[in-house]
């Protein structure tokens, strides 16, 4: 079944500490996830809680669940892989890109499990990686900052630069740049993927450099409700979840991951003996990818842009990425109507024109 055509609002279930759902009598599998973040009401890791909890609706006493979430990119990480495989868990998922060592080395020791591992790009006999076209989100938001933009300065608050970061940054970018030449995008990078300190920060720092649209690669919500706390004109523009809730003036859109209908897929063909581990990069096509309701700042010919924007991908007549690409120094690394291939995207460590900060070293 294609993967947009089912979507699930689960309402959240609290869970603390190494937990999830009530255990089932008898399930046919049992699954572990693993969150890099603390579980809150918006960011990263709630979005692939809402796959948790859309997994356990659609699949009922077929399915058992469990998740820890706030696991760190380290021996931590390891250590609950590892205790997930070791305690009868048939399929273990881990959701942070520091995290693909850890599957790798804990998914050899036990080959009769299944692993899933989101962001990264190794894989093996048990174990493959599954990922969402974020890009394509952040083209779309790009333009609808291009065209809210008064001071032609928008702001981008990173976490860690990696290629997925960088074609965030570059898209939205050119999605800017679609609408407006002139655009500049400043960026600064918290090195952490959940550090609302740094992020508000970071957000404070760009809205007194005259940044008056600011987005982020980062698990909090503290750059829009910076955003919205802020006395200078300014929008906010969020990321993995709708975060209209902490910028109820001020946020325009966001770019939103859907991951429950994978999910489902997955353990459905676990179920009935057909799984194979297939790597996935999914984007509008596949239902990975959307974007949230616009604010009603937002002229009606833009949100008419957008629409008509997203039909194109999801038709594939229309790729972020069709040259010409141009990057900071001026440099064609594309020409005029080619498209960039997944694997120059997955190894993009450039920016594109239109990026006033430095790409870092």
């Amino acid at each position: 079944m294609k993967l947009g055509m089912r979507r699930a609002a689960i309402a959240a279930i609290a869970v603390l500490g190494f937990g999830g759902m009530a255990a089932h009598a008898q399930p046919d599998v049992k699954v572990g996830f693993v969150y890099v973040s603390p579980l809150g009401e918006a960011g990263w890791s709630y979005q692939h809680e809402l796959g948790r909890q859309a997994l356990e609706a659609a699949l009922g006493d077929q399915v058992e669940t469990r998740y820890v979430d706030n696991v760190s990119e380290g021996a931590d990480a390891e250590r609950v892989i590892r205790e997930f495989a070791s305690s009868g868990h048939d399929l273990v998922i881990a959701t942070s890109f520091g995290y693909m060592n850890y599957v790798e080395r804990v998914s050899q020791e036990f080959p009769d499990v299944q692993f899933l591992h989101a962001t990264g790009y190794k894989d093996g006999a048990n174990f493959a990686n599954y990922n969402a076209r974020f890009y394509e989100g952040r083209y779309l938001t790009g333009v609808i900052a291009g065209h809210m933009s008064e001071t032609e300065t928008l702001g981008y608050v990173a976490a860690v630069p990696i290629p997925e970061v960088v074609q965030g940054i570059n898209a939205f970018t050119r999605g800017a740049r679609s609408v407006n030449p002139d655009i500049e995008v400043r960026v600064i990078w918290t090195n952490s993927w959940y550090d609302p300190g740094r992020e508000r920060e970071a957000a404070n720092t760009l809205l007194a450099q005259g940044a008056d649209v600011l987005t982020h690669h980062t698990d909090s919500t503290a750059v829009v409700q910076a955003v919205e706390d802020s006395d200078r004109t300014a929008w906010g523009v969020g990321y993995h979840s709708d975060m209209s809730e902490f910028g109820p003036e001020t946020h325009l859109t966001a770019t939103t991951h859907h991951w429950g209908d994978y999910y489902i897929d997955v353990v459905e063909s676990v179920i009935e003996g057909t799984y194979a581990p297939s790597n996935l990069w999914g984007g509008h096509a596949e239902g990975m990818i959307d974007i949230a309701p616009l604010n009603d700042a937002v002229p009606a010919d833009v949100a008419a842009e957008i629409e008509d924007l997203q039909a194109s991908m999801r038709d594939g007549e229309f790729h972020p990425f069709t040259g010409p690409v141009v990057n900071q120094a001026g440099e064609v690394l594309l020409e005029e109507g080619a498209v960039m291939s997944d694997s120059d995207l997955n190894q993009m460590n450039y920016f594109v024109e239109g990026v006033a900060s430095e790409f870092p070293n």
